[in-house]
């Protein structure tokens, strides 16, 4: 919830600011840059070092930043470059922390619960999705956009004292006396088990590919504005629908838990994820009430959100279970590597796309490449169309 309210606050002010989707995407450009080298070496801290106080130190970052950017906000000193350099900032230390998130969850419960301790984490986010952008409509309606960053600062306190509660029971916690040598032996090690790894890597490209051209979450203001002709309002319930497709999209992998053929359930979720894409692209063309195009809209992203959610639940299984656990952490974060760039790039394409073809136009373009995407990874990575569990 910190997170999501901060994304939501910075990228409210920044575009009521600027007016521009061209600087509402450089925030990607942004975050891409730091996140990029801190993805990988969280990974080699959380195979070295305790992941319950890594979490809680990274965690720290978002309490005291975000309350500066609400002193500056209040005072009227608030200024874009705060914003920049406050998200670079933020982007290393929970890009740090992300892959000792991931990691730790197979340190609580054993292998043979994994999935689903998986899919309830995701869920758990994505309920945190549905209630901040409602939490966030209703501050900013009634007390403007210095509430929604104190609710910031609120929810971060928790964020950074729960995770020293975390009791673990299983795998290797802790410094891992198996990871030897420099900084950069330990990522290159983790590079060769991924470079080698006989789903891995098509799991990862099919990610970059997809999400580059259709990444919408972080300029929801924009596409509020160009597609939908709405207020900062409707960021909220529009967000509110993606994350409880979210939801759904989580606990229907529970439903689907006997089905072996997980690299199949990835390929057949991102397809869907891409045909879904022109639906949203092609609201531009109906010709009906406001809140009845909202309302389509919130259909349509509510679909998005729960095959999103079907992949990405699936394959965070997929590299716990098929990765050893003195090199999860480093394989976590090789996957948070591929998936921050193609969020980050993504953000910045769809904002910079949006500003030239318009927003519908952008995603029509992002369903055609995806689908593309899709078909050549199901004919050319033949360890993923053919992975089985259990």
């Amino acid at each position: 919830m910190t997170m999501q309210i901060r994304l939501l606050g910075f990228g409210v002010w920044l575009y009521q600011e600027t007016g521009s989707g061209v600087q509402l995407g450089l925030l990607g450009l942004v975050q891409l840059a730091v996140q990029m080298p801190a993805t990988l070496f969280g990974g080699a801290f959380a195979d070295q070092f305790d992941r319950k106080r890594l979490i809680s130190i990274t965690q720290c970052f978002s309490f005291f930043l975000i309350s500066f950017a609400t002193a500056l906000l209040i005072t009227d000193e608030l200024k874009p470059w705060h914003i920049y350099s406050m998200v670079a900032v933020l982007g290393v230390t929970s890009t740090m922390g992300g892959p000792a998130r991931s990691a730790i969850t197979a340190n609580v419960v054993p292998t043979s619960h994994l999935m689903h301790a998986v899919t309830s984490n995701t869920a758990t986010y994505q309920i945190s999705s549905i209630l901040t952008p409602l939490l966030f409509s209703l501050a900013y309606k009634l007390f403007g956009l210095p509430a929604v960053f104190m609710i910031g600062i609120i929810f971060s306190v928790p964020a950074s004292l729960i995770p020293l509660l975390i009791k673990t029971k299983y795998g290797v916690d802790g410094k891992n006396k198996s990871s030897e040598g420099s900084m950069i032996s330990r990522l290159w090690e983790g590079f060769t088990f991924v470079r080698t790894h006989p789903i891995l890597p098509g799991l990862y490209i099919m990610d970059l590919g997809v999400t580059v051209v259709s990444f919408y979450r972080e300029i929801m203001p924009l596409i509020v504005d160009k597609l939908f002709k709405q207020g900062a309002w409707a960021i909220g319930p529009l967000s509110a629908a993606n994350s409880l497709g979210g939801v759904c999209g989580s606990f229907l992998v529970l439903f689907l838990a006997k089905y072996r053929s997980k690299g199949m359930l990835v390929l057949y979720a991102t397809g869907i994820y891409s045909l879904l894409l022109f639906g949203f692209g092609s609201i531009q063309f109906l010709n009906t009430h406001p809140i009845f195009l909202l309302l389509i809209g919130g259909v349509i992203i509510s679909g998005l959100g729960a095959t999103d959610a079907i992949g990405m639940t699936t394959r965070q299984t997929t590299v716990q279970l098929t990765t050893p656990d003195h090199m999860r952490g480093r394989a976590v974060s090789f996957h948070s590597f591929c998936a921050m760039a193609a969020n980050n790039i993504g953000t910045f394409e769809v904002g910079f796309m949006s500003d030239r073809i318009g927003a519908g136009n952008t995603m029509l373009l992002g369903g055609t490449v995806s689908i593309c995407v899709v078909l050549l990874v199901w004919r050319l990575i033949s360890g993923l169309r053919n992975y089985r569990y259990p």
